[in-house]
């Protein structure tokens, strides 16, 4: 769709939904991962001027983990229990305005690509404050009442193990997409061995917090992003777990949070904020993560190979799955 056909759509919604003419001008697209696209651009209504942020889910793309009208809601949940979020100011489900549902954000400014991230703090020096401040953000998302979650956002383990479910699953996948890779069956054995029980409190996740879906300025943290893997109940200790892994350091290994800082600083924040961090749980959830990562990429490659959803992006996943079969090895080494 062209550029001037999304603005007169955004332009066409913000007037219906407001009562009032706006028109949206200025728009620059950038990517919002391999199957959403965001635009930027600023609304005018005449007196006053305000940036905004498009997300826009396109027609052809048939699954949503999340829909966007629960996206929209836990992050309002969040922003109101002290998670910084871009503020939402509209959702739409017609996807006549702009060919797709799409939801409306405050523009914050701040660089979210991770090199450019890790350039800015490192420059700044904020690298501890930075991995401090998302402790402190997901300890603050933890400690809502799972209760309040939308009743339409993805369910979780509501009560029951969440470790248990999530090896339960990717054992399924592993045996689909990875046969006889040995990194994999040596870490699918290791989690068995290891397994934790339930958490002593599930909480609403977010599940994909990390270097690459957080706004950093030069003050620290600005925004938590991408919140459609959200779910109303599991194992907190797998949203802290997920940051630390090495795909997420872009080269800063020896800063484990993110390539940012260590891990003692993210979990002060964590604890801060009123959570209880979990050394051995944390672990098991990192082994987790990594070899859950592996998969999704072998899992993109394949949705691009059979012609689901092909695009260079998915194809390019191909090639990193070794990547995370060594890491897999690295955090399974006997220390």
């Amino acid at each position: 769709m062209s550029t001037d056909i999304v603005a007169a759509g955004l332009g066409k919604f913000l007037s219906d939904k407001f009562g009032r003419p706006i028109t949206a001008t200025n728009l620059v697209s950038s990517s919002a991962g391999a199957r959403r696209g965001n635009v930027l651009f600023d609304a005018h209504d005449g007196d006053k001027t305000l940036g905004l942020v498009a997300t826009i889910i396109p027609s052809s793309v048939e699954i949503e983990i999340n829909p966007i009208t629960a996206e929209a809601a836990v992050r309002d949940l969040a922003e109101a229990n002290g998670v910084p979020v871009p503020h939402i100011h509209g959702v739409c489900t017609d996807p006549s305005y702009v060919g797709g549902k799409f939801f409306l954000s405050t523009r914050v400014d701040g660089e979210s690509v991770p090199r450019r991230v890790l350039r800015l703090v490192h420059t700044e020096g904020i690298g501890e404050r930075v991995a401090e401040q998302i402790g402190e953000a997901l300890g603050h998302l933890h400690a809502i009442d799972a209760n309040l979650a939308p009743m339409e956002l993805a369910p979780g383990d509501e009560g029951g193990n969440p470790a248990a479910t999530a090896l339960a699953e990717v054992e399924v996948t592993a045996a689909e997409l990875v046969p006889n890779r040995p990194a994999f069956a040596m870490g699918l054995r290791w989690l068995e061995r290891h397994l934790p029980g339930p958490p002593p409190r599930h909480t609403i996740v977010h599940t994909d917090v990390r270097n690459g879906n957080i706004i950093v300025s030069k003050e620290g943290l600005a925004a938590v992003l991408d919140w459609e893997g959200a779910k109303r109940s599991g194992d907190p200790m797998q949203d802290l777990a997920w940051p630390s892994l090495r795909m997420w350091r872009f080269r800063e290994d020896e800063r484990e949070i993110g390539g940012f800082a260590g891990r003692d600083v993210f979990a002060a924040g964590y604890e801060r904020a009123g959570g209880t961090f979990d050394e051995e749980r944390f672990q098991w959830w990192k082994v987790m993560g990594t070899l859950r990562w592996g998969l999704g990429l072998a899992g993109q490659a394949a949705a691009h190979l059979d012609g689901r959803f092909s695009t260079v992006v998915m194809a390019a996943s191909g090639r990193r799955v070794p990547e995370l079969e060594w890491d897999l090895l690295m955090l399974l080494r006997p220390s």
